[in-house]
């Protein structure tokens, strides 16, 4: 599926949720936010459809997003059913990790073929601090428990925060050394609960190669370049929307929980799809996708369109 600037669109990230376990200071309101109706979001019988229609149009990848993924009822179920769609060649999820202990090994059965998982820092004080409240130890037991149930290359995001973690780059840059672990720094956008943050906690990825000018650069993946460490194991992705924006090569789209398809992150443009089936289901889709913007403008107006949350919207 093409969208009219010639970019071959076949990711659909996929929100079940907008509510999760956490509250992270980038990504939810300190007080949370209101638990929807039932009725308000998308029903497992719902995703399932318009994951159908989104492969029909040229989605070949899925990743099932949040909030926290894993706090939605189902969500083994509604794994289960993307991931016997013939056309989906790979099926991903991301989250905090904190669950997966209970849900890994049902995850794995289900046909999730790779988990990322989110890790800012490897110091429990900061991890509380970051979280609004969580236990480290719960998501270092998840990790611990995807790798037991069988998942190979699993991806940790971090997301670097001037003055709070920037510090440990060097200590994340380890796990890569002698695990097969694949870390990506993610910048941080102005987006939703940081959208007023100072310039000085929006730190570059530049950073990280300053710190470790060791790093070699080893290729690409999607929207992450690729480095690893001298005898290391894993890969360090740099995914940089601010200091070096992909748009050029923008491959996605998403859909959120309560059912509207946004065809470009930081925009505000979204396409309602409940209660749309057969041949308008199809036509909304590829109406959006025609409709994707060249690019966002992150790096000239200091902040996203987008009227969400980023726990509303699964990144």
């Amino acid at each position: 599926m093409e969208d009219k600037f010639g970019r071959d669109i076949y990711y659909l990230r996929l929100s079940v949720t907008d509510l999760c376990n956490l509250r992270c200071v980038y990504c939810m309101p300190e007080q949370g936010v209101v638990k929807r109706q039932h009725c308000d979001i998308l029903s497992v019988e719902e995703i399932e459809e318009i994951v159908r229609a989104t492969v029909q149009c040229g989605i070949r990848k899925v990743r099932v997003t949040g909030g926290e993924p894993l706090v939605r009822r189902g969500i083994v179920e509604i794994c289960r059913r993307i991931a016997a769609i013939p056309e989906v060649e790979e099926l991903c999820m991301t989250t905090n990790g904190t669950l997966l202990t209970k849900f890994a090994a049902p995850l794995k059965e289900a046909g999730v073929s790779r988990l990322n998982i989110s890790l800012d820092t490897l110091d429990k004080d900061k991890y509380a601090m970051i979280t609004r409240g969580g236990k480290l130890k719960d998501t270092l037991d998840g990790i611990a428990a995807a790798v037991k149930a069988g998942f190979k290359n699993t991806k940790i995001n971090a997301v670097l925060i001037g003055g709070v973690n920037d510090t440990e780059i060097r200590d994340l840059l380890e796990l890569t050394r002698k695990e097969s672990i694949h870390i990506r720094f993610i910048e941080l956008m102005p987006i939703g609960e940081c959208a007023g943050w100072s310039h000085e906690r929006f730190i570059g990825n530049s950073r990280v190669l300053e710190t470790a000018p060791e790093l070699q650069e080893v290729g690409s993946s999607g929207v992450a370049k690729l480095y690893k460490l001298p005898g290391g194991t894993g890969t360090v992705g740099l995914i940089s929307p601010i200091s070096s924006h992909f748009c050029p090569t923008c491959n996605r789209i998403r859909v959120t929980a309560d059912g509207k398809l946004k065809p470009c992150l930081h925009s505000a443009e979204e396409v309602n799809l409940r209660g749309l089936h057969g041949q308008e289901l199809l036509d909304a889709i590829r109406g959006a996708v025609t409709g994707k913007p060249q690019r966002h403008h992150l790096d000239e107006d200091d902040r996203s369109l987008s009227r969400r949350n980023m726990n509303a919207i699964g990144g």
